[in-house]
């Protein structure tokens, strides 16, 4: 069955963050690319990601948290690490900590650390504040292939192995990159 793609609506949104905290895979927009969500906390629900993606297990993930004070519950944060994240999040900035141990392994590749990020996009962000939950993403497309920077790209890439994606573009939030290449 193909994906089911969603307007940014309220009842929408709410929907989706539930569907976070189910386990269920959402593809969200980022101020980079759209990403490939579920919730950072369920080991199931990640492993889903690299099925879907046909990622390699020994890739990790993202987490992308709202704030610092919840990325905090998920890693031993520093104050170099603490000032970069008051600084430069909500926005494109990941940070490598030392994990906690509520951290699935599956999302970091069994590794010590764990990836976090604060996404500015405001869709992405009132997910997480609606699903009260941090998301392990990885960008909506098959492992291997180029990005996806809209709803079209990861309907194209992973339609049928997906069950919902967030439309960006009806809300007048096309991506818009922060930088140039």
């Amino acid at each position: 069955m193909p994906a089911r793609v969603y307007s940014p609506t309220p009842a929408n949104l709410r929907r989706l963050a539930a569907a976070l905290r189910r386990g269920e895979l959402v593809a969200m927009p980022t101020e980079t690319v759209y990403g490939l969500a579920a919730n950072a906390l369920d080991a199931k629900a990640c492993r889903a990601i690299f099925k879907a993606k046909g990622r390699p297990a020994n890739d990790p993930l993202i987490v992308h948290v709202l704030d610092l004070a919840h990325a905090e519950q998920l890693a031993e944060f520093n104050d170099t690490a603490r000032r970069l994240a008051r600084r430069f999040w909500p926005g494109p900035l990941t940070l490598v900590l030392p994990k906690k141990s509520c951290v699935p392994g599956i999302v970091t590749s069994d590794g010590p650390t764990v990836a976090l990020r604060s996404p500015a996009h405001p869709l992405a962000r009132r997910l997480l504040r609606l699903g009260r939950n941090s998301a392990g993403c990885a960008s909506a497309n098959r492992f291997g292939y180029i990005s996806p920077t809209t709803t079209a790209h990861v309907v194209d890439g992973l339609s049928r192995r997906i069950p919902h994606v967030l439309e960006a573009a009806r809300a007048g939030w096309a991506w818009n990159p922060p930088f140039s290449t």
